[in-house]
């Protein structure tokens, strides 16, 4: 995602002026962006943006705020998610691959996978992930399971998942097969492309 393509995806928000008005105001006087952040969902609405499948415009705009910000990105990041809905926290944690702060938002990551909001799970999981550590990582996608939220959601995931991964996985099928539960489907053909990669039969199989 690039702040150009949410720029187009924009062009057709209710209050287009406001939201150029919030942008330069951002680059010049920083400390703007908390009320601004706060009042995008009512002055670009919340609708769906077709041409940008799973956004919405509120979280476009909110991320477009916190990428014009010319510096302190980590500390207006941290601050925003902390006092945010879960509107506003989503947003936040969708920002993050755009900003230059290196693995500074990795906590917010922590925070959002501890919840139990889908949607939160789902937009720590994004590129920004790449910063997590293979263990976190791990658990985060297992959650991802558990919680029912699709795995395309997930950045990188046939590059990531390896074995460790293919074990926990196992593992669950394992124990929901024994309570008569089934796994979801994009978690099964997951296992499936894991046992394939490492020349093992499926669990199922086995």
């Amino acid at each position: 995602m690039t702040p150009d393509r949410l720029r187009e995806a924009l062009r057709g928000v209710p209050d287009p002026d406001w939201l150029d008005t919030a942008l330069r105001r951002v680059t010049a006087e920083p400390a703007t962006v908390t009320g601004s952040f706060a009042a995008a969902g009512r002055r670009c609405g919340r609708d769906d943006l077709p041409e940008l499948p799973g956004w919405t415009a509120d979280d476009a705009a909110r991320v477009l705020l916190l990428a014009a910000l010319p510096g302190d990105h980590a500390t207006y990041a941290d601050t925003l998610y902390r006092h945010g809905d879960a509107a506003e926290k989503r947003a936040v944690l969708r920002a993050l691959p755009l900003l230059p702060i290196g693995a500074a938002g990795v906590p917010l990551l922590h925070d959002a996978i501890r919840t139990n909001d889908t949607r939160l799970v789902a937009a720590a999981l994004g590129p920004y992930a790449r910063h997590l550590d293979p263990s976190a990582w791990r658990q985060a996608v297992l959650k991802c399971v558990f919680m029912g939220v699709p795995l395309a959601v997930v950045a990188d995931l046939d590059e990531r998942a390896d074995g460790e991964l293919a074990g926990m996985l196992a593992a669950l099928a394992a124990e929901r097969a024994a309570a008569g539960r089934t796994m979801p489907a994009d978690a099964t053909d997951l296992l499936d492309r894991l046992a394939a990669q490492a020349g093992q039969p499926h669990p199922r199989e086995a």
